[in-house]
Parts: structure tokens; C-alpha cells; sequence
């Protein structure tokens, strides 16, 4: 579907969720960064690209994602 439909947001998180719980971390960060791009503002992928980061061991660069995140809260 994520190919089908690229612009929707909705089947893309679902993927990189899927990528996360199954430890395949790059493949959800691309996904995530893709939401983010299209939205800045979605707070799911914000919050989960900084949880990706930080699953990582990117706590720099997860840092600023979970910051905004949290202020979107």
C-alpha cells in the first residue's frame, strides 16, 4: 500500500511500526523520515523516529526529535 499510496501517512506508520517491533531500525527510520518530511508536525513518527534513534544508540540525534514530540504533547 505504502507504494500504491505514498502520500498517505497512515499505511507508512504502520510499516515503520512493524520495522520497529521486529528490530529492523533502518527500515523504520526511512519510513519515519519519510512521514516527517511530508508533515513535520505528526507526532507519532516524530516521537517514534527519535525512539528509532535512540534504539540506535543515536541519542544525539534522537534527542531533538523526542524534544519536539514531547512539545507537541
Amino acid at each position: 500500500m505504502v507504494d500504491e499510496y505514498p502520500e498517505q501517512t497512515g499505511p507508512r506508520l504502520l510499516l515503520a511500526r512493524a520495522y520497529y517491533h521486529s528490530a529492523q531500525l533502518r527500515r523504520a527510520e526511512e519510513q519515519l523520515r519519510a512521514v516527517v518530511d511530508r508533515n513535520p508536525v505528526e507526532h507519532y513518527a516524530t516521537l517514534m523516529l527519535g525512539r528509532t534513534l535512540q534504539r540506535q544508540g543515536r541519542h544525539d540525534e534522537a534527542a531533538p526529535w523526542l524534544r519536539m514530540a514531547e512539545s507537541f504533547a
